[in-house]
């Protein structure tokens, strides 16, 4: 989008209420046009300032339409959000795949409203040359779904932030606090290069709307290279402790997790993404931006030292008073959302896969259950001698190339009848080698402690059963490549 002459590029947020997106707005405050996107009514209510140049948009990640209203004016998108605390009252998934499709609509989303550049916060990568664990192959796919489309991305890759309000620092501190003898595992040897908070933003300013930055992907850490061990005991040196280590020659990570967990205050949700990436050596590769950032870098101890009070406390996270709020408002709506990866077989598109669900949920083996398909793909799943449990109508408008969205507009299992209760789709993403399909926004008639228990669970059987046959049929039909995609159908 062509900015005018007389007003600041507009650049859009998504996760400007976490710690990063927090110290970003002020750096941008001045030259700038901010827009901070926040699936929460309550974050964008409390955040905002009344600033003429800060607006606060109510945007949910799930809902593509809804991101398009989040971005609409904006030159520049930068996109700072992790799938790990829940979004609605159920949320049954990996948070890969979460993260993915909050990815895959956020890119979308740039492209249709003319977005200039998307702006990235990613992770280092190991030296190994091993597996990757999950939660950095989680992070490499949303680098490839954000440049999937014409927007250009630039993606600054960070080790360990340092500073105020990040959940990895109050787990480093707690521990040291805590534990006055530590028993290291033995991944604690190998070494990172963590970066303080004002030098990531120093990097994300620099790569804002800079063209020379533009599909390039940078490396970033500080003037520090060190093992976790060492950074353990140089943390102790800050807040004037002793403490005494010594590494055992064993990996442990459930024993680390654990340990963690029980000592660290961190919620057992972040502890496995954290733990699982920190296990692996991740040291920065040299290039020109992380050149530039070491002209002015802050050590280890400078970044460590800015970032607790007079008693070593980690500084207050205003974000966490907040989370009573929001998980009050998550009761509320009492919704549902359920995200499954699955195959995609050779020359599906994204329709076929929705055809072949309906074709296929006959055969699970329930003769009574029917699905019959009327003309304009409106499904009714039928219960004999019960009626109608659920009934899906296609929403041609809402379905464009690489995915097919179908209402869910009534049934004996949603409450509302005659209205929208939430919506299931089918996405193709990675490159059509993967598709997603997802319940977003479902409202159930049945109580919830006996939805959890019998429909929340049949889903996750069906949608277990469903991915099951799709790689029956990819396996199929890699073994007979000229199988043509007419046989599916028109593709959408």
């Amino acid at each position: 989008m062509a900015e005018s002459m007389s007003s600041p590029p507009t650049v859009a947020i998504a996760g400007a209420t976490g710690f990063v997106g927090t110290a970003l707005r002020e750096a941008l405050r001045d030259e700038y046009t901010l827009v901070g996107l926040t699936r929460s009514p309550v974050r964008a209510r409390v955040n905002a300032t009344g600033r003429p140049s800060e607006e606060w948009r109510h945007a949910d990640l799930f809902d593509p339409y809804a991101v398009r209203e989040g971005l609409e004016g904006a030159d520049y998108a930068i996109y700072l959000v992790h799938s790990m605390l829940p979004s609605a009252r159920l949320t049954q998934g990996q948070a890969a795949d979460l993260d993915l499709l909050q990815a895959d609509n956020f890119a979308r989303a740039a492209e249709a409203e003319g977005v200039e550049q998307i702006l990235y916060l990613g992770a280092l990568v190991p030296e190994n040359k091993g597996p990757l664990p999950r939660p950095l192959r989680r992070r490499l796919e949303m680098e490839q779904v954000l440049g999937s489309t014409s927007v250009p991305l630039t993606t600054l890759r960070a080790g360990l932030i340092v500073g105020a309000g990040g959940t990895w620092l109050s787990m480093l501190l707690n521990l040291v606090r805590r534990l006055p003898v530590m028993i290291l595992p033995s991944w604690t040897r190998a070494e990172t290069q963590p970066i303080a908070l004002r030098d990531v933003v120093r990097g994300l300013e620099k790569s804002l709307g800079n063209p020379d930055t533009y599909e390039a992907t940078y490396d970033v850490g500080g003037p520090d290279v060190m093992s976790y061990r060492e950074m353990l005991l140089r943390t102790a040196d800050v807040l004037g402790l002793q403490r005494r280590t010594t590494t055992v020659p064993m990996e442990s990570p459930r024993l680390s997790k654990l340990w963690v967990w029980l000592f660290g205050s961190v919620p057992w949700a972040l502890v496995t993404p954290m733990i699982d990436s920190l296990r692996f050596q991740a040291r920065v590769q040299p290039n020109e931006m992380h050149q530039w950032l070491q002209n002015d870098a802050l050590s280890f101890e400078g970044a460590l030292a800015a970032s607790v009070d007079e008693g070593g406390h980690p500084l207050p996270n205003p974000r966490d008073d907040l989370r009573e709020q929001e998980d009050a408002v998550i009761r509320d709506q009492s919704v549902v959302r359920s995200v499954q990866r699955m195959p995609c077989p050779p020359e599906f598109t994204a329709r076929d896969v929705a055809n072949e669900y309906l074709r296929w949920l006959p055969r699970l083996g329930w003769p009574a259950l029917q699905v019959h398909v009327e003309h304009g793909r409106v499904a009714h799943f039928e219960l004999r001698p019960v009626g109608t449990l659920l009934k899906l109508r296609f929403a041609a408008d809402r379905s464009p190339k690489g995915r097919q969205l179908f209402f869910v507009t009534g049934g004996l299992l949603v409450k509302g009848e005659g209205k929208r209760s939430g919506r299931l789709e089918f996405r193709q993403v990675l490159g059509g080698k993967a598709v997603l399909a997802a319940i977003h926004d479902f409202s159930p008639r049945l109580p919830w402690y006996v939805y959890n228990s019998t429909q929340a669970l049949a889903h996750l059987v069906v949608m277990w059963g469903f991915r099951q046959h799709l790689e029956r049929l990819t396996a199929q039909q890699s073994e007979t490549p000229s199988v043509s995609s007419a046989l599916h159908g028109p593709s959408s």
